[in-house]
């Protein structure tokens, strides 16, 4: 039996165009439980659709080949096995996960004008994302305090940011990432979804998904609340503590050469640290009142599409370590 699709009446072709069929289940009032969902993605003339899958698909293999390539680098050069290297290669993993999670099915949207995923894959789409960025935040926190042992207390860098070390916390890292985002995505796939099943946005993410819930979502809002703060707030208050206390050591230095030598070891990590915290920041912190569906989408995409682009270029270009790698493979 075919199930309701509930639209709005700006579009009345959507279930002709897609040939929606699902199995049909009840609620308990009586109510159609949606197992299915319409991503609407950009509703644009079919050229600019196809400009922007171009686009897209440009980035996306341009990213992956760039974080490979990172990934290959510090895995095979001797002269890159430190503890930072190390760091990045893993953020260069995380940023494969995030784009590969969201860039295909954002094609397949562009190319139909619109794209079905099932409930399963909405959770499942969120979750790796969660997680991944989850992930992210942790290693910058640690990639602060490698640069903040690497220049407050050099003499014992080797005996702290030991390989061991580096390793544990990286474990860590990836398991707590992957785990502690479970507890909210749970709850959230426990939800019934009764009425409309339009998610007019580029992926499945958590805001507009609960906006479609029929059943009552405060215990999700505040799981994610207790749950995403400390996340949020225990790297941020990492860097910012670990950098307060470099940028005093680096007032210390006596001559400006030496001043700039010591920044610029700290400057790739902090302008993608930047990057980061302000393209989240702009979609999940900064008030959204006023601001359009087109400019969500847009600001969503800057960090799950364009940080994952920006990351290996900027450790590549302001890395000379990384350049002469690059040198000894092609010319090898």
């Amino acid at each position: 039996m075919a199930i309701q699709i509930h639209k709005r009446m700006a579009l009345p072709e959507e279930d002709q165009r897609f040939g929606i069929a699902q199995s049909e289940h009840r609620c308990e009032n009586n109510l159609t439980t949606i197992t299915e969902f319409l991503l609407l993605g950009f509703q644009v003339s079919e050229s600019l659709r196809i400009l922007l899958f171009s686009f897209l698909l440009v980035i996306y293999w341009v990213t992956i080949c760039g974080n490979l390539l990172i990934i290959t680098l510090v895995t095979t050069s001797k002269n890159l096995h430190t503890p930072m290297y190390f760091f990045i290669s893993q953020l260069s993993v995380s940023d494969i996960f995030v784009i590969t999670d969201i860039v295909p099915k954002i094609l397949h949207i562009l190319l139909n004008n619109g794209g079905i995923i099932s409930f399963a894959d909405c959770i499942t789409q969120f979750y790796f994302l969660g997680a991944s960025e989850t992930v992210e935040c942790f290693l910058l926190g640690m990639m602060s305090y490698d640069r903040y042992v690497a220049i407050c207390n050099p003499l014992r860098y080797s005996t702290i940011m030991t390989n061991r070390y580096c390793t544990i916390w990286t474990v860590i890292i990836w398991v707590f990432g992957f785990s502690i985002v479970l507890i909210y995505i749970i709850s959230t796939a426990k939800l019934k979804f009764c009425g409309p099943n339009i998610i007019d946005h580029v992926f499945c993410d958590i805001l507009p998904l609960l906006e479609l819930a029929c059943s009552d979502t405060y215990i999700v809002h505040l799981e994610i609340y207790l749950i995403c703060v400390p996340l949020v707030l225990i790297p941020t208050t990492v860097i910012v503590v670990t950098y307060t206390f470099i940028s005093l050591e680096i007032l210390r230095i006596p001559s400006m050469t030496g001043r700039q030598k010591a920044f610029s070891t700290c400057s790739s990590h902090l302008t993608v640290v930047s990057i980061f915290y302000w393209t989240m920041s702009s979609v999940y912190i900064f008030p959204s009142k006023g601001r359009t569906l087109t400019t969500s989408k847009i600001l969503s995409l800057l960090y799950t599409v364009f940080t994952p682009l920006i990351n290996p270029i900027i450790y590549s270009l302001r890395n000379k370590d990384i350049i002469k790698a690059v040198q000894g493979v092609v010319y090898k």
